[in-house]
Formats: C-alpha cells, structure tokens, sequence
C-alpha cells in the first residue's frame, strides 16, 4: 500500500506531464479500438451478403465445388428432395436451422435478339420464396441500404437479372436502369419473335417459351442440356437489380428453379448443384456441420456428398479479414510503440527530477527492489488509467460516428453501403486491447526503474 500511495503522489507532482502522458495513451488506445471497430463491422458486413445469399452450410456433390460448375448434370445432387426433408425433420437442427433450400447454378448465354446482342452470364435458378427469407437474416443488427426485390409470386416464366446485364443487352430502358449510353439503348420491343434458328432450335426441346407479356421484357437462355445438346428458353424479365458485387452483377440471371431444371434436364429427373443450409446464429456452424455430416454418411452413404461452409464458398470473405487484420496489427504495433516511448520519456523525467528523492529513499534502507517497484507501479497505475479513460472515449467515439449515418462504397461496388464501427459486444477485442496498454505501459517503466534502482547512494544524495 505504501509503494501505491507514493506512486499515486509521484503522479500528481507533475500534473501536466502525467496529463499529456495520459492523454497520448487514451488517444492510442481509442484510435486502435475504433479501427478494430471498423475491421468488426466490415466483417460482418461481408457476412452477412454471403450468408444471405449462400447461407452458412451447403450439401454439394464432394467434387463440385472444384469441377462442377461447368457441368451440373454431372456432379448434381439427384435425390436432392430425400435430403431435404431428412435436414427439415431432424429434430437436432430444428433448432438451429431457419432456411433449408435447393439451387441450381450453371453457366449460359442470354439474348436480346431482337438488339442483336447476347453474352455469357451465370444462372441462378431458386425456391424464390425461400431466397426472400434467407435474405431477412441479419444477426449482428446491422443498418442495411440496399433494397433487393425478389421473384416471390411471379409466374414460372420470369426472371430477375443483373444491372450489368441489362446495360448489355440494351434493356435499360424498359427496365429503368440509369447509367447508360443513349445511342445504344435500344429497348426491346416486347415479345419479339426469336430468330429462326433459335426458334427451331427451341422447338426441339423441352422447355417451355415464355408468353407474350404487356408491360414486360422478354429474353432467350442458352445453356448445354443434362444431354449435352444446347438448350433454349424464352424468359420474360421483370426486373433488374444490382447483385452488390460489379463482376456478378454484369453475369447474374435468377430464375425460378424449376425454369431452371426444365432448362437443364428437361423431362429427365431433376436435379440440383446443392441444398443451402442458413443457420439462426453462425456460431452454430460446427455443431451444425457435424451432425448434417452425421446424416450424411448414416442415411446416404453411399451418394458423394460433402458439407462446405460459406467461408469455403467465398474466399474474398478470407482474404480480406486476413488484409485488415495485417493492417491492424501493424497499427497496433505502431501506436504501441508511440505509447512506449511516451511514457518511457515521462519515467526518465521523473527519475532524474527525484535523484535526491530516490538517494534518500536508499539511505534510509528502502531497496532496489522497493525503488523498482516504485517507478512500474507508477507505469502500471498510468496504463490502468489510460485504459479505463481509452474505452469510455472510445464507446463514446463509437457513439458518435454511428449517429452521423455514414456510408460508403467499397471496392468493387457500386452502390452506397453503411460505415459504421462495432464496438458494442466486442469485448475480447475492448479487454484485449486494454490490457495490452497496461503491459505496455509497464513494459515502458522497466528501464527507468532499472536505472533508478542502480544509483549510488552518494552521488544521489549529492546531487543538484
């Protein structure tokens, strides 16, 4: 107690510069809290997009995911309803899972014929209504700007593509999209015939030819049948919207899956490229990983199936937390040794103000320990104060710049999204940076303390 209580006095001699020392530390600790507040939130952020649209889990045919993209016919999941209902009904996920639904992906071409344009785009055939659940999932709370519609309750026939799309095939004016060159804008009339030899090719398959529709734009799929021969259909286009991300937003068609079966498979058995699995809460992945993985190999054993999680699904989500968190800890490692040197400089002041101090000290039979244990308690009491001070600045900065309602549009969109900093709940991070300042701090004192320690009684006292 009586090493605190001097530590405590030592402190308040020099009130501005232990002030100006504390106020370095409050600013380091609130700068560090408020970028890792930052980090948190674009985490999440990033997600929350993949889980919406991917979910936490899928059930896919184990080679899929490196081989099947191009050729869903062949690394499809065929008894994919069995699996359905066996996840639906398992008493164990029933209280983890909120959507379980199948989707079926694959590459093709869609055409404004009528403009003379085409391109190569990637289908995304969905249980509509459950792709508008998956998107209502927003566990971390998180202020959302984009506004996506959905296909729920339009007929088999239609379809929603991306922004970049209709600017490609010249549909920005039927379908209201801005940011287009005039002098090749050229709508499509509506219900356009096909050219003859789309036409006849289409005759031959199985796939239906969208109706004519009032008041909607029509557009031909091309992709390869489960047969290997190309396929055709006539969609009418209700809408575009923008997928988020640049590069998905210039390939993506969303199609009711069953179009999108017809497209593929014809009158064959249906089949899908995986059953999505979105979850209540993404700590729950591991347990709910392990037992779809159980059900798997008890009741389908002998199909080739495998469970990835969303991060496997979507390496950018990796690849830029691992970019951010570089960029944090080089600033952490940067402002900490501000911090070092800052107090490192206050205790050095302070060793040669109390030379005197610290002889008498000596003389009257206190220790090199006792002198040691004097100066980084006054480095540890100075972290502990930095630290209780950084977190309130820092909730309170965090506070304040959320109540401005920024946004922003990061790399690779186009559309404004919120910036925001996440501190609440963070308490690893909110702990784990406050107690880093305290070893800072303390780390800071170990050498003045060592030199305090080491001087010769004599000298100290004779000191002016």
């Amino acid at each position: 107690m009586n090493t605190v209580s001097l530590a405590w006095r030592n402190l308040l001699r020099n009130r501005r510069r232990s002030l100006m020392t504390l106020v370095a530390m409050v600013l380091g600790l609130m700068a560090i809290l408020l970028f890792g507040g930052y980090i948190r939130d674009i985490k999440y952020a990033i997600q929350t997009d993949s889980v919406k649209t991917t979910g936490h889990l899928q059930i896919q045919h184990k080679d899929y995911f490196r081989f099947g993209s191009g050729n869903p016919a062949a690394y499809g999941i065929a008894n994919y309803e069995r699996i359905l209902t066996a996840v639906k009904q398992d008493p164990e996920l029933a209280g983890l899972v909120t959507v379980v639904t199948p989707t079926l992906q694959f590459g093709g071409i869609a055409g404004n014929f009528s403009a003379g344009v085409s391109r190569t785009v990637w289908i995304s055939g969905s249980v509509v209504e459950d792709q508008a659940r998956m998107r209502l999932w927003n566990d971390y709370g998180r202020r959302i700007l984009s506004k996506h519609l959905s296909l729920a309750g339009t007929p088999l026939d239609s379809a929603v593509i991306g922004t970049g799309v209709a600017r490609v095939l010249q549909l920005c004016s039927a379908l209201n999209v801005s940011d287009c060159p005039q002098k090749t804008d050229k709508p499509a009339a509506e219900g356009a015939a096909l050219d003859d030899d789309i036409a006849a090719l289409a005759s031959l398959t199985t796939a239906p030819i969208a109706a004519e529709s009032p008041g909607l734009t029509r557009i031909e799929v091309l992709a390869t049948n489960s047969r290997g021969a190309p396929n055709v259909s006539a969609v009418n286009v209700l809408r575009a919207e923008f997928q988020g991300v640049k590069e998905l937003d210039d390939m993506y068609v969303g199609l009711h899956l069953s179009q999108a079966q017809r497209l593929i498979f014809g009158a064959a058995p249906p089949q899908v490229t995986a059953i999505i699995v979105q979850l209540k809460h993404t700590a729950q992945i591991p347990q709910a990983r392990e037992r779809l993985e159980t059900l798997l190999k008890t009741g389908f054993k002998d199909e080739p199936l495998s469970v990835i999680d969303y991060e496997t699904l979507n390496p950018f989500y990796g690849q830029t937390l691992a970019m951010f968190n570089a960029i944090f800890g080089f600033i952490s490692v940067l402002i900490g040794a501000i911090v070092l040197f800052t107090v490192t400089n206050t205790m050095s002041m302070a060793t040669m103000e109390r030379t005197v101090e610290i002889g008498t000290l000596r003389a009257i039979g206190l220790r090199q320990s006792g002198i040691r244990s004097m100066f980084l308690t006054e480095g540890i009491m100075l972290g502990c104060f930095g630290a209780l001070l950084g977190l309130g600045a820092a909730v309170a900065g965090e506070w304040l710049f959320n109540l401005l309602h920024l946004s922003w549009i990061p790399p690779g969109r186009v559309e404004q999204v919120a910036l925001s900093v996440r501190l609440t709940g963070e308490h690893a991070l909110m702990i784990g940076s406050a107690v880093a300042l305290v070893i800072v701090a303390a780390l800071s004192a170990i050498l003045p303390a060592a030199r305090a320690a080491r001087m010769n009684i004599v000298d100290a006292l004779r000191h002016v």
